[in-house]
């Protein structure tokens, strides 16, 4: 996935005005659409492939990261409080966008 594309689906992903994006069908308390986690999941990691040397990140893309990583964990936590019955693996799934999100932040090692 070329680093556009990537940036797009993280950003979209992150939109809560976007009705089936990742974060808003969390805080409608919906698990995320078949291949939505996967797909978001490529998209870090091209990005974080292709901004591993970067000195600086988009202000948006930022704040987009942050809101998967944070906001995602969030909605999932309000959701297993109101006896929302989550898929299995979204626990682990949420972890790893969480992962992800730092090692972009993180950049070159």
């Amino acid at each position: 996935m070329d680093i556009k594309t990537a940036q797009h689906v993280v950003m979209t992903q992150a939109d809560l005005t976007v009705s089936d994006a990742f974060l808003a069908r969390l805080q409608q308390y919906k698990p995320p659409v078949p291949g939505q986690v996967t797909s978001l999941l490529l998209a870090l990691k091209s990005i974080t492939e292709n901004l591993k040397a970067a000195e600086q990140l988009d202000r948006p893309l930022v704040y987009a990261l942050h809101q998967l990583a944070y906001e995602g964990r969030q909605f999932y936590e309000q959701g297993k409080r109101a006896k929302v019955e989550w898929p299995p693996l979204l626990n682990a799934d949420i972890e790893r966008i969480a992962i992800a999100t730092a090692q972009i932040f993180k950049g070159k090692t």
